[in-house]
């Protein structure tokens, strides 16, 4: 199915681009003709839509090849919806300024430089309306397990690992990993989170047979490449889509920054994306952000206060020891959710309650309190954590800070998650929140390091505030 639909899907798309850029002409014309909105038609040169359907079709035709330029039919690439918008008003802005130079060299006195300008702006909302709709779609298709296309990794180094964390951060792409193979028998044999440890490399046939797999990301180190050719022999031969990562010398990909001196290439590498200006602009909004949200809260946080202190005996804050950048231990601040002396009890609760040995959460603890679990499914408990903000011992988004005994039973590449401020929020709970098995947490994480941006922060706060609203995770 997963093949159909690459297949068919872009013609589709351009089939509806084509009605839909047609009918924002139409619209357009209507607008200015009709209407006459911000500037009356003079009537020496009014005109009938006949007199623009030459047009219509020359634009037609520009945009088909302006956003075919910009991978918008292109089924081998996962584009975001905001990736195609971005296409989108780059195509229609280079259609639009192409057919504007050609119109007024040949007959600049017939027709009229407004209508240009509506089906600028009609075509780029009908077209992205057109794909957040598909995108919707495709979405729900995937969600019931359908229209996704099952991968398997071959290599679970750094550099696969760096795959693994890029396809959970982006579920809308509509891959599935069923899991990995790797000859390291510590990896071959060790599941990371939901995907399956195979095996070795070697298992590859019969992976991809019993698997139903449809297509192979291979991430192996450079030096493997006897072997890279071999297993994309077998890929073919059993008629599935084989990809290819450069390793290049295992460094993470997404460190790697690729320049060119008159066509020499340079492969050099990329600082950590959280440092420097960016640390400052992060630390900017931080602190904007948490006094906002300090003086809009302040009320609700007195009434969480005083339902607590009415609602079990001991104190309204739970302050408990927590490790941050680089290592460093902190005193993190939440609304208790317990009874007073919880932490006593956790002992005699760890066999049940331990996730990985590298996370305590149990469902149905009894030592959460009435107000409580309502606090700890609304994410409310976490609110105190804006004095922390303030301190700039956290963030507002960011891996969420463990405990010291859960840092000693890290595994190397688990370290990652120390290299910056630990937050509030993250990938991890807009992505599932305590539904999510520690290393695929670990490897969103890895992902949010390596990738940020401020439009990234910002979508995890927005997505933040529904997910804890009608806590999707939480226990």
């Amino acid at each position: 199915m997963v093949r159909r639909l690459r297949h068919w899907l872009p013609w589709l798309m351009a089939g509806i681009d084509v009605v839909l850029i047609n009918l924002a002409f139409v619209v357009a014309f209507w607008v200015r003709y009709e209407l006459q909105w911000f500037r009356a038609v003079d009537p020496a040169y009014d005109a009938t839509f006949r007199t623009y359907i030459p047009l219509a079709a020359l634009l037609t035709a520009l945009l088909l090849f302006a956003y075919r330029g910009a991978g918008l039919y292109d089924s081998r690439r996962t584009r975001s919806w905001f990736d195609e918008m971005r296409a989108i008003i780059n195509g229609t802005a280079f259609g639009i300024v192409a057919l504007v130079f050609f119109v007024f060299a040949v007959r600049p006195l017939v027709y009229s430089r407004l209508i240009f300008f509506y089906a600028a702006v009609l075509i780029t909302i009908f077209l992205g309306v057109a794909r957040l709709v598909k995108s919707i779609v495709l979405a729900r298709l995937r969600r019931q397990g359908r229209a996704v296309a099952r991968v398997l990794i071959v290599g679970a180094g750094e550099t696969g690992r760096t795959v693994m964390s890029n396809l959970v951060a982006h579920p809308e792409f509509g891959y599935q990993v069923v899991g990995f193979v790797d000859d390291n028998p510590d990896k071959g044999r060790t599941d990371i989170g939901r995907f399956q440890a195979l095996g070795s490399v070697d298992n590859l046939p019969r992976v991809l047979e019993e698997e139903l797999i449809d297509e192979v990301i291979i991430a192996l180190p450079w030096q493997a490449h006897r072997k890279i050719i071999r297993l994309v022999n077998e890929c073919q031969r059993a008629d599935v889509q084989a990809r290819i990562i450069p390793d290049l010398f295992q460094m993470s990909l997404s460190r790697v920054d690729v320049d060119d001196i008159n066509g020499i290439p340079l492969i050099g590498v990329r600082e950590v994306s959280i440092t420097g200006f960016n640390l400052a602009l992060k630390r900017a909004m931080d602190v904007l952000v948490a006094v906002l949200s300090l003086v809009l809260a302040l009320p609700m946080m007195l009434l969480i206060a005083l339902a607590i202190r009415l609602d079990s005996p001991g104190s309204v804050l739970f302050r408990q020891e927590r490790v941050g950048k680089g290592g460093r231990l902190f005193a993190m601040y939440k609304f208790r959710s317990m009874i007073e002396g919880a932490d006593a009890e956790r002992e005699t609760l760890t066999q049940i309650g331990e996730v990985d040995g590298r996370r305590f959460k149990l469902k149905d603890d009894p030592r959460v309190t009435r107000v409580g679990r309502f606090l700890r499914r609304t994410s409310f408990d976490e609110l105190p954590q804006v004095y922390n903000v303030l301190r700039g011992q956290m963030s507002l988004v960011g891996p969420r800070p463990a405990l010291p005994e859960e840092v000693t039973r890290y595994q190397e590449w688990h370290k990652k998650r120390l290299e910056v401020v630990p937050g509030i929020t993250g990938l991890w709970q807009v992505s599932g929140r305590s539904e999510i098995p520690f290393d695929e947490m670990v490897l969103l994480d890895a992902y949010y390091i390596e990738n940020w941006s401020l439009g990234l922060d910002l979508r995890i706060l927005l997505q933040t505030i529904p997910k804890a609203l009608f806590g999707e995770g939480a226990y």
